[in-house]
């Protein structure tokens, strides 16, 4: 793995749970997602997230995306939420995921077609 990668790895997951620790502290809920917050604020931040970090790393951009969105569900069962409704929260996830995905796929290709890679 090389020194971008590394950091796009840490800036995704770190990013991804202080989304969902922002969104719920600062709301008071003691889900994220339950907050108007979280989708009026930092779910399109984490989709920003993973546009960026598609741009910043173009090669396989789908998986910082994934992390921003994964590392929200690990912060969620981190927490102490029940886990009877853990699967069907890690497919909320994944398909939450989606939209970022496809941000960061996008911008992987504009950052490809604008020229070579950041140094």
């Amino acid at each position: 793995m090389n020194r971008r990668a590394f950091w796009a790895w840490i800036t995704a997951i770190v990013g991804g749970a202080a989304l969902w620790l922002a969104a719920a502290g600062l709301s008071g809920e003691r889900e994220a997602w339950d907050s108007p917050l979280y989708w009026t604020v930092a779910y399109p931040l984490g989709i920003v997230l993973g546009g960026g970090l598609g741009y910043c790393v173009p090669d396989r951009p789908w998986r910082w995306a994934l992390a921003v969105m994964l590392a929200q569900a690990v912060v969620l069962v981190a927490s102490g939420s029940d886990f009877g409704l853990l699967p069907l929260g890690l497919i909320a996830f994944s398909i939450l995921a989606l939209p970022a995905v496809g941000a960061a796929a996008l911008m992987a290709k504009v950052r490809v077609w604008a020229g070579p890679p950041l140094r």
